[in-house]
């Protein structure tokens, strides 16, 4: 588990296949900053802007670790199959601080910055998200972005998604990769944990509802 605030930004440095078909995952080597593998070990947990994954290998000494990716992850993520900045986010620990919301490092969709602009002191960043996740979006809603905790401003469906809004203050651009985004960016979403469970329940009500309305 993880809370979508941000421990540190890395780098993917290299990337080698696992094998030569395209069923085959592959090897990423990231870079992180200083210190920050000093308490991590062998198999932890670390999300790559928003995906849970493997620590493999690691070496405090050179700041650089390793997690094996599948072909299903990375066709149902973005950004883990080209070198670049990446938000790091080591697992939850049972007595760590719940300082954004309950994040499971699970990608739900990708989607498309539609628009990104300072405002301010602040930037606006605009996000076309899959008609498929339009019913976990909600005004002050949580969303993961790229693994970074954020809050749904506005929700706008359209003919090719549904758009939110997010305000993003100097603090989280400073200290995450998304001041690299831009627009036409693919984003890796997840869904608030919360909104998941309740459209289950909403849904198996309606189901049943139905189901006591054909008996004769």
């Amino acid at each position: 588990m993880f809370t979508g605030i941000i421990t540190g930004v890395g780098r993917i440095v290299a990337i080698h296949d696992l094998g030569r078909s395209l069923l085959h995952g592959k090897r990423l080597t990231i870079e992180a900053p200083a210190g920050y593998l000093d308490d991590v070990s062998l198999g932890d947990s670390i999300a790559l802007n928003g995906a849970c994954m493997t620590v493999t290998t690691f070496s405090p000494e050179s700041r650089q670790f390793t997690i094996d990716i599948s072909a299903e992850s990375l066709d149902k993520t973005s950004g883990l199959d080209q070198q670049g900045t990446v938000n790091l986010e080591k697992a939850l620990r049972a007595n760590d601080r719940l300082g954004g919301h309950i994040v499971s490092g699970h990608v739900d969709g990708v989607g498309q910055i539609s628009h990104f602009e300072q405002i301010g002191e602040s930037w606006e960043l605009r996000i076309l998200a899959p008609h498929t996740l339009a019913k976990y979006l909600a005004y002050k809603g949580s969303i993961t972005v790229n693994g970074v905790s954020l809050t749904v401003n506005r929700v706008a469906d359209l003919a090719d998604g549904c758009e939110i809004s997010i305000n993003l203050i100097p603090h989280t651009v400073d200290n995450t990769a998304l001041g690299s985004l831009k627009a036409g960016s693919r984003v890796n979403l997840e869904i608030d944990t919360v909104a998941r469970y309740v459209e289950r329940m909403l849904s198996l009500e309606t189901a049943g509802s139905a189901t006591q309305q054909d008996k004769p």
